[in-house]
């Protein structure tokens, strides 16, 4: 009879915690980590400045894209907020090692991408890994009645605020949808996120579509598009179908005039409350006002030119994972019959669910109808990876 010895997990001993007054949202830690003969640390981000000082034994570092490194007592090591950690482990299979760390923490989960921009995620739960794209002029809160539904039933769920909007930092450039795309991509990367089901609602669901154009589908399993804008929302000579650029400037006109007042009126079409017999509470129609508000001015403005005028048609052609496309028949934002019916012919093999009388924001509206058909998918998408 043989055995396998099992490594111990690290034990990691709190010895100071304190608020840093003068920089708002971060702390101080300071920790002991001891590492008992073999053991190693799954790969993580601490979202922190960490400073690391070996003062027993030996240990190996390593960040994505660093070298490895081998510490001895007396050796020191360095990690960004936005360092992934790929390894952290005892060199030694018989001595245990010890380091004190200090962490300038910060409590809120963001990134930094290559232009300085800060992005805001919430990231929940485990198992397969879902990530949300929202709609304008919202936030990442807008997918909270899916987060929590799919958290509670098994699935990772991420979702970032896009650049400009909610907690992401207000960039004066990159308000395209490649920027959007690059943003996605980058919160995959930090996260080392795989076998991603792509979700996007709306403005949300061109970042997915333009994430697959450029960035490939290497590390996704399926797609998503709930009431989205692809192919092409506005009116041209190939799209004779769209929406006149009368709309759009119209909505740039109101925004620029007085977008608190715009975003209360605009409300109640994204989520049908001026039809009749619609049942659509004060507080649906206030949180959207809420989380528009959170966005900046010129980046809502920029993102108006982004969702309607980009022609996601060849990135649309590039989606080789199974998706499913979904959209309220009572769509008044963005119609129907010149987005999701479109897009489902250019998707070979796509999934299309079309629900009667529903409006555009029908995530809220009609969360459990929603949740109930994306949770069927993707149990759906898991079944057929592990049968393959």
């Amino acid at each position: 009879m043989s055995s396998t010895l099992v490594a111990q997990e690290a034990k990691v001993t709190e010895l100071l915690s304190k608020d840093l007054t003068n920089l708002p949202g971060k702390e101080g830690l300071m920790v002991t980590v001891e590492y008992p003969p073999g053991s190693s640390d799954p790969i993580h981000r601490h979202n922190a400045h960490g400073f690391i000082y070996v003062l027993e034994g030996s240990i190996v570092m390593q960040v994505r894209g660093g070298k490895q490194t081998t510490l001895t007592p007396g050796q020191t090591f360095y990690e960004g907020p936005d360092d992934v950690h790929v390894v952290g482990r005892n060199a030694s299979q018989t001595k245990p090692a010890k380091f004190v760390g200090l962490k300038e923490k910060i409590h809120m989960s963001t990134i930094t991408v290559k232009d300085g921009t800060t992005i805001y995620y919430k990231d929940w739960g485990n198992g397969p890994v879902v990530t949300f794209s929202h709609g304008w002029p919202l936030s990442s809160d807008a997918w909270d009645g899916q987060m929590l539904f799919l958290a509670q039933n098994g699935f990772r769920v991420v979702a970032h605020d896009r650049r400009g909007h909610g907690r992401s930092s207000q960039a004066s450039s990159g308000n395209d949808m490649n920027g959007y795309a690059d943003d996605l991509a980058a919160v995959i990367e930090a996260l080392d996120l795989k076998d991603v089901t792509l979700v996007g609602h709306s403005t949300g669901g061109g970042e997915v579509a333009r994430y697959i154009g450029r960035h490939g589908t290497k590390l996704v399993a399926a797609a998503v598009l709930i009431a989205a804008v692809p192919p092409i929302v506005v009116r041209t000579a190939a799209n004779p179908e769209g929406l006149p650029i009368e709309v759009f400037d119209g909505l740039r006109s109101s925004l620029a005039k007085d977008r608190s007042q715009f975003y209360k009126d605009f409300a109640v079409m994204f989520y049908g409350a001026n039809r009749p017999g619609a049942k659509v509470s004060q507080g649906i129609l206030d949180q959207f006002w809420l989380w528009s508000m959170q966005g900046g001015l010129k980046n809502s403005y920029d993102c108006i030119k982004a969702f309607s005028e980009t022609d996601f048609t060849e990135d649309l052609k590039k989606f080789d994972v199974p998706t499913l496309v979904m959209h309220g028949e009572d769509d008044q934002i963005v119609p129907i019959k010149d987005s999701s019916k479109k897009s489902a012919k250019l998707i070979k093999g796509a999934k299309e669910i079309y629900y009667p009388g529903r409006p555009h924001g029908l995530t809220a509206t009609h969360q459990d109808e929603v949740n109930t058909d994306l949770l069927k998918f993707l149990r759906s998408v898991q079944q057929a990876r592990k049968a393959a």
